[in-house]
């Protein structure tokens, strides 16, 4: 334009700044510091200072050749060196020093006087009268002329004229525009960049056109712009080649135009301000804009666009919408507000192959329908925008639709946050998804979207929700604080949740039932109030790599015929079960570590099955593992260790395979078999524990075979209170107390057993105990027991009160013990001496006579303890209490 062509060539007298002078904006001397003699200024540069066609402008400054000899004084010369024009500070210009009168008056002609000598105040009220061309003629003029006439305060009141933008708007390139702080841009005067920049453009200002073309003296310059009353006749003119496309809508409200793009047109909303705000297009009848293939460059922004038809819920009202961008359009939709009062449709429609518009920065909100709608193999790129209040999604992806959503907004929604369904697909990074009424995120019937680096939180049902052959890419978001599942996968489903954070949730974190599968890889689940990942209903995922802690409930629940692969997880500190297997469920889990947890480590109860290989479980509060009511799985090559109730409890009527275990270091029995309960115990070690290795009693049962049971604080195996196991090829040695002990009725098969090197003894049966034995090896052992009964010594001297070494105990009448108490055989003989005793039976006690808790001191033991109970069996394990919490 002829705008940037003045004002580029006024820009050629911009040299440096003066000597001292600082702050962001050049300072340049005036003219009578620069041109000292003829040889400054040459011929071409006085003729081009001129400006192209200053002839004929009506404030053409005449100049004549400077004159050859002029006395510049010094004063003069250091006054102009340290003046200062126009300041960045809009609301306060600096004074120019006028000048002196002391140095030679010479008879100056006009311009000289005009460009040296008139005050800038002067100068600048005379600019201030000029139009846009006219102020970058007069730039041309001269250095000084240069200065002022780039006066920011001048250039904001034409701009403001032209454009009513109470900020910049930049426009540096096509498809951009944004606006900007002036006192915050890099140069000096952005009000006249952004005229270079706009000033080619059309405007539409409902009746402006008539009083511009009426007045043509008062907008002489102007010439070559255009005004239009309405964008219909703007279109037109973009039509019929009377200027390039870019249109500025001006304030109003603009109803039931005919606005069909098919053109690479730039439309902007021009007003102060929020701009879109002020500039609002309505439709009643039809699509407010719609979008037709040759639209492929097209722009529209900074501007209110309603759908808003009188009869809402009409279906003929089905194919409207407030934006409709169809096959082969890419056109930027950028800063609009977006509304939509009809119930059916949506606010913005995409749809068809090639359809790809750039959306951003735009408020799509509060509509009656769905906000943004992408279907039929469309794509498109929509960014940092804000979705809000809609009836129904967000946004809604289906047949092949294929965006790619970044950073948006998306919340409060009266339905689904963001709907992928039918086959739609689309990339979502870095959203921000949240109360929304149902789920932040659908997917349903063979929808695959990939969802990246989002938060999705506070849904007022769910997370995300995969159903009807869903599936998707989850991947690196924070799913939090969902009033339901953080993440739902059913109904053949098959996502992929991979390196999430779900945590938070008022419910469970992952919840994968009927029929869903998936792949549930490397995420972070902690801080559920349910379960951190729910496995039922025949579901089949593949959990892997993920630490899932913390929880208010357990770690992993899987039930009602539940089955995946669960291999390499950690899962520890869960206020129930670190995992849980009941009703048909058959799940493997394989390679996980499980521990600190504040129950049980794993727990099959109610038919649970399933395999539990090579996993570490370990520091439970109660045990590692337990098995109860009909749970038969498959425990094998896994280490258990450190549970304060015991390694394994099998119990009411409890199956199991528990092959190739380590189980060491428990503070309770390396393995409890009770009521009924009837497992196979094969090739496992089951040593250094703080109680005793294997403890069979209530009626249990099972095969122990081939195991390793040694260096256990207690007996090897306990078998007590009508048990009967069958042993076979065990070796049983190195133990603290007895190798085997039998009592209280129990009877056992015991076969090819070696029991060696234990030191109170190899095999104990207490009185009325028959079992059934071959082929055994007792041999080698250290025989405490008999060794201090031959030596004359109380039996608590080997015991403590933490041991029962099985032999004959008796009762003293004469000194009043109750049944709870009893005496070894040597403290009889010494400290009972001609009192009435009487023989109980041969079993496991400890003396109370050596304990000191009789009423005379036992003369054969050291100092007494305060035990006042003698204990017949090992203290039973805790049963978990997690069903009362299901």
């Amino acid at each position: 334009s002829s705008l940037g062509v003045m004002c580029n060539q006024s820009n050629k007298h911009c040299l440096r700044p003066s000597p001292g002078v600082t702050g962001s904006r050049q300072l340049i001397p005036s003219s009578s510091n620069l041109y000292n003699n003829d040889e400054d200024v040459p011929a071409d540069m006085v003729a081009e200072e001129s400006g192209p066609g200053a002839q004929n402008s009506p404030y053409q400054l005449r100049r004549k050749s400077l004159l050859q000899k002029r006395t510049v004084c010094p004063a003069k010369a250091n006054m102009e060196g340290a003046s200062t024009s126009t300041t960045d500070n809009f609301g306060h210009r600096a004074k120019r020093p006028r000048v002196s009168g002391k140095c030679q008056d010479l008879s100056a002609p006009a311009e000289q006087y005009l460009q040296e000598k008139l005050p800038d105040e002067v100068v600048l009220k005379i600019f201030s009268y000029l139009l846009e061309q006219d102020l970058c003629r007069a730039a041309c003029v001269c250095k000084r002329f240069s200065e002022l006439a780039n006066d920011p305060i001048i250039w904001k009141r034409l701009y403001m004229e032209v454009f009513e933008y109470t900020r910049p708007m930049m426009h540096p390139e096509a498809g951009k525009f944004f606006q900007i702080n002036p006192e915050e841009y890099e140069q000096p005067n952005p009000w006249k960049e952004s005229f270079q920049q706009l000033y080619k453009g059309a405007h539409v200002k409902p009746g402006f056109a008539e009083h511009f073309y009426s007045n043509p003296d008062r907008y002489k310059g102007r010439e070559s712009m255009l005004y239009y009353d309405t964008i219909e006749d703007a279109l037109g003119g973009v039509q019929e080649g009377h200027f390039d496309g870019l249109i500025f809508v001006h304030s109003g409200v603009y109803t039931d135009e005919w606005i069909y793009i098919e053109s690479p047109i730039t439309m902007v909303g021009a007003a102060p301000g929020k701009v879109a705000d002020k500039v609002v297009i309505e439709n009643t009848r039809d699509s407010t804009f719609v979008f037709m293939e040759g639209s492929e460059d097209a722009y529209v922004g900074y501007m209110t666009i309603r759908f808003n038809p009188d009869d809402k819920s009409a279906q003929h009202h089905n194919a409207h919408h407030c934006l409709e961008i169809t096959v082969n359009c890419s056109p930027i939709i950028d800063h609009c507000i977006i509304r939509c009062t009809c119930t059916v449709g949506s606010a913005v429609c995409v749809s068809g192959q090639g359809a790809f518009p750039t959306i951003k920065h735009c408020n799509i909100s509060d509509c009656e329908n769905v906000g943004l709608y992408i279907t039929d193999h469309a794509q498109g790129m929509y960014e940092d925008n804000e979705i809000s209040n809609n009836a129904l999604a967000g946004i809604w992806v289906k047949n092949h639709g294929n965006p790619i959503i970044r950073r948006n907004h998306i919340h409060h929604g009266r339905d689904v946050g963001v709907f992928t369904f039918d086959h739609g697909m689309g990339y979502f990074d870095s959203c921000n998804i949240h109360r929304n009424r149902i789920a932040g995120f659908e997917v349903k019937a063979y929808a695959n979207p990939t969802v990246v680096c989002c938060e999705i939180h506070h849904g007022q049902t769910g997370g995300i929700y995969v159903h009807e052959k869903g599936r998707g890419q989850f991947i690196d978001n924070k799913i939090y604080a969902n009033n339901f599942a953080g993440v739902w996968i059913t109904s053949n489903s098959d996502p992929t949740i991979r390196g999430n954070a779900i945590f938070n949730g008022n419910q469970g974190g992952v919840y994968i039932f009927g029929d869903g599968r998936g792949l549930i890889e490397s995420n972070d689940i902690y801080g559920n109030a349910l379960a951190g990942i729910q496995i039922r209903t025949n579901s089949c995922p593949i959990v892997r790599h993920n630490k899932i802690h913390d929880g208010q409930h357990g770690g992993i629940y899987v039930h009602e015929k539940g089955q995946g692969v669960i291999e390499e997880n950690e899962v520890y500190s869960n206020t129930l079960a670190g995992v849980w297997v009941t009703t048909g469920s058959t799940p493997v889990l394989r390679r996980n570590r499980i521990h600190s947890g504040k129950q049980v480590g794993v727990y099959f109860y109610d038919n649970g099955h399933g395999v539990l290989e090579d996993n570490d479980i370990y520091n439970h509060m109660y045990s590692g593992v337990q098995i109860r009511t009909g749970s038969n799985p498959k425990i094998r090559r896994n280490k258990i260790w450190g549970g304060q109730n015991g390694g394994i409890l099998v119990y009411n009527s409890g199956l199991g395979f528990i092959e190739d275990n380590e189980i060491f270091d428990n503070a309770m029995a390396g393995v409890w078999i009770k009521t009924d309960s009837n497992p196979t115990l094969r090739r496992n070690k089951i040593h250094d524990g703080r109680d005793g290795g294997i403890c069979i009693f209530n009626g249990g049962r099972g095969l122990l075979e081939e195991n390793d049971i040694f260096r256990n604080a207690q007996a090897g195996v306990l078998i007590s209170t009508n048990s009967h196991p069958i042993l076979r090829k065990n070796r049983i040695f190195d133990g603290f107390a007895a190798g085997i002990e039998i009592t209280n009725h129990a009877t056992a098969t015991l076969e090819a057993n070696q029991i060696f090197n234990n030191r109170f003894g190899g095999l104990f049966l207490a009185s009325g105990v028959n079992v059934t034995m071959k082929d055994n090896k007792i041999m080698n052992n250290q025989d405490a027991i008999e060794k201090a009964v031959s030596r004359g010594q109380c039996l608590y001297k080997i015991s403590s009160y933490t041991s029962y070494p099985m032999h004959d105990f008796y009762r003293c009448h004469t000194c009043n013990t109750t049944d709870r108490n009893a005496i070894c055989v040597n403290c009889i003989k010494k400290c009972h001496q001609g009192h009435d005793v009487e023989f109980i039976r041969h079993d496991r006690f400890f003396c109370d006579c050596g304990a000191g808790t009789l009423s005379n001191p036992c003369t054969l033991a050291g100092e007494p303890t305060h035990d006042t109970d003698t204990l017949y069996d090992s203290a039973p394990p805790i049963e978990s209490n997690t069903l009362q919490h299901n």
